[in-house]
Parts: C-alpha cells; structure tokens; sequence
C-alpha cells in the first residue's frame, strides 16, 4: 500500500463513527436465533423425508423381491414328439 493510501485510511478511520442504534445485540441475537431454529427445523424434516425413503424402499424391495427371476410366461415349444 502507498504511503497515500495509507494516510487516507488513517483519515477515514479518525473521522466520526456513526450511532450504533441500542437494541442492535439483541435484534442480532434474536435473528440468530430465528436463523438457527429454522435450519433444525429443515434438518429435522430432511432426516424425516430421508427415513421415510428408506422405509418406503425396503417395503417396496420386500413386496416386489426385485432380486428374483421372474417365471416364465409361456413354455418352450416342444418339438419330436
């Protein structure tokens, strides 16, 4: 940084600060809180949604028992007799 520049932030830093309103820890704690509720809630539903997935799939691989063959729909063609 040039020495300029500097000297400019100095400026800027020794000049009045603006009024920090009173209530500004509190209203920030309370939107935290609010930020903070809200994402256990979203958490709380997507492991619902997720468990809820997991259930419908093991119910739906015990009725359906995609891992066995299938029986054959007709029988093969007998021929020579």
């Amino acid at each position: 940084m040039s020495r300029s520049g500097e000297d400019e932030v100095r400026h800027m830093l020794d000049g009045p600060h603006p009024q920090v309103p009173a209530d500004l820890a509190q209203r920030a704690a309370e939107r935290g809180a609010r930020l903070l509720h809200r994402r256990r809630l979203a958490r709380r539903l997507m492991l619902l949604l997720a468990f809820a997935a997991v259930v419908a799939f093991t119910v739906w691989a015990v009725t359906a028992q995609p891992w066995q063959v299938p029986p054959a729909e007709t029988t093969p063609p007998l021929d020579g007799w």
